[in-house]
Order: C-alpha cells, then sequence, then structure tokens
C-alpha cells in the first residue's frame, strides 16, 4: 500500500405558491422567531439554495452571502452577494461579532438576482450541527502498474531532494508537459514511530515515486527525466497540456461574471469552475466551446427543487 502525498416587489402568484410548497416543511432558527418569509426578488426566475451552510457577514455595510474564499481572521473577511432583507434580530444567539462584524453559519433559500448580484433570503436554517458530507479529492496514487519485481530506485546518488526538486523543474520544460506530482511508499521508520514528526523522513527521495504526465510521449519524456532522476518514476500519457488548460481558465476568468474561483486539473485534463450560479446555460456553453467535460462548472447556489 501507499501514501498518497501533496498535492422586494411581488412577483408572479405561481412563483409565490411554487415557494410555499418547496418551504412548508424546512427549519425555523433555534431561537424561535420567525424566518424571513419575503417575495423572490426582481430579476429572479427560481428559487434557489445554497444546500450547505454558508457565512452571511456583516461588516457595517451590509449582510453578504459568503459564497468564496473567506480569509482566517478575527473577525473573518469575505464577500459576496448581498442579502436581501436580512435583519439579525431573528438569529439571536445565531452568530459571532467582533469589532463591528456580525457573521454566523446558514443555509438560505431563496432568489438570486445575478444582475444586482442580490440574494434575497425566503427561508434561513441555521448551519451550527450540519453534517458535512464527504468530500471526492483528486487521486494522486501513481497510474503506472507496479513494475516487477516491486518498485525499485535505480541509481541511489540521483534519488536526493536536489535531484527530485530538478526533476520537477525539467518536467515543466518538456513540450506538452501537463503536470507533476509525488506519491510515496510506506516508510517502515513510519510504521515503527521513529519518524513521527518527521516531515523528512515521510518524504524521503528514497521512497518516493515522480509522477509526471505529458501528451507527447511517455517514453521519450521518461528518457529525459532518467538523465536527472534516479529514483522511482511514473510517466504517463495527458489529454490536455498545461498550457492549454491554463489558457482556458484565463479565458473563463476575464469574460465570465460571477467565477468564484478557477484552477486547472492536469491529472484530469480539466478545469475546474466553480460560479455564484449556474443553471446550467454556462456547463452546455463551454462544453460547446471547448469540447464535452472539459470545464468542469460547480454552482454554489443550487435549485431549490
Amino acid at each position: 500500500m501507499r501514501q498518497n502525498r501533496m498535492r422586494p416587489p411581488a412577483v408572479l402568484g405561481a412563483l409565490a405558491a411554487l415557494a410555499a410548497v418547496v418551504l412548508a416543511g424546512c427549519a425555523t432558527p433555534r431561537d424561535g422567531s420567525v424566518p424571513p418569509g419575503g417575495a423572490p426578488g426582481p430579476g429572479s426566475t427560481a428559487l434557489v439554495t445554497t444546500k450547505h451552510p454558508v457565512t452571511v457577514l456583516d461588516d457595517g455595510e451590509g449582510p453578504e452571502l459568503c459564497l468564496g474564499a473567506m480569509a482566517a481572521s478575527y473577525p473573518p473577511q469575505c464577500g459576496g452577494p448581498s442579502v436581501i432583507g436580512w435583519d439579525w434580530n431573528w438569529y439571536v444567539g445565531q452568530f459571532e461579532e467582533a469589532a463591528g462584524v456580525r457573521w454566523g453559519l446558514f443555509t438560505l433559500t431563496g432568489t438570486y438576482d445575478a444582475g444586482a448580484d442580490a440574494f434575497t433570503a425566503i427561508e434561513v436554517v441555521n448551519g451550527t450541527d450540519y453534517e458535512w458530507p464527504e468530500v471526492d479529492v483528486t487521486d494522486f496514487s501513481t497510474p503506472c502498474p507496479e513494475p516487477e519485481g516491486g518498485w525499485r530506485v535505480l541509481d541511489e546518488s540521483k534519488a536526493r531532494f536536489e535531484a527530485m526538486n530538478a526533476a520537477f523543474e525539467l518536467a515543466q520544460r518538456i513540450d506538452g508537459y501537463a503536470t507533476a506530482w509525488m506519491d510515496q511508499l510506506p516508510n517502515p521508520a513510519v510504521k515503527s514511530g521513529a519518524a513521527e514528526g518527521s516531515e523528512m523522513l515521510m518524504n524521503d527521495p528514497l521512497l518516493t515515486i515522480v509522477n509526471v504526465r505529458v501528451t507527447g510521449d511517455p517514453r521519450a519524456a521518461e528518457a529525459e527525466l532518467r538523465e536527472v532522476w534516479g529514483g522511482m518514476l511514473c510517466v504517463t500519457q495527458a489529454s490536455r497540456a498545461a498550457a492549454e488548460l491554463q489558457a482556458i481558465q484565463s479565458e473563463i476568468m476575464s469574460s465570465t461574471p460571477g467565477v468564484l474561483s478557477a484552477g486547472e486539473n492536469g491529472i484530469s485534463g480539466t478545469v475546474e469552475v466553480t460560479l455564484v450560479y449556474d443553471d446550467g446555460t454556462l456547463q452546455d456553453r463551454f462544453d460547446v466551446e471547448y469540447g464535452p467535460g472539459v470545464v468542469r462548472v460547480t454552482s454554489s447556489l443550487v435549485s431549490a427543487g
């Protein structure tokens, strides 16, 4: 087994009725106060929800829905769509306050006006006791089959930290480079407890498999890398080069409103994009522009239906 290392005007009565049906069974704040019951905001067409609890933060300039990154300060800092009709008096005891900033964890259902970047809350549920589901993570295990006789170091003189760093630097200069990462075999010293607290032993080059992906010939890339690296090595075929994925990421970041984050994944050959809200329209557009599945969209707000 290996140890993976790394890397509010009213709108159509039909919509209001739909809101009542969807939200009839939702919980109310734990202090017993009545949650907001406002109508969907202007420019909105469907009920959406944060699905999981998110932070509502008010630094004195009005409450915001923190859908993106949050600064690990005290009080925290973040930004996002403004929350229409929010009243902290409804949630006494469910939020923190420091230095004039109020923030709390809630699941919100309501409508989102992309033009105004504003969320109108219709139902709010306290998120303190929420049980978070497991999150899918990228698999950083080595994709090459184990060689006959097991993984072995070919040249210990070229299996040191300096050589490993040189291998990663060289990999990035290979034409068609996609990505590189480390995987590690179990360290006997860790098992015995002798390596407790030692990161150096946890990343021993003699036990590290250097993984590289390229769009060109893996055998040619491996031969080039063997000039500097004598440790364990796995070179595999990639579907897209890092440069191509980075170009797609930059184009999306510069031309698409509501992007919270974007990054390329060289292992899967995809660009991962998180948006405030996508009803499927942007995912369809990206599939047409870049190819099916090349861009994977995650919407922070999802349909409440």
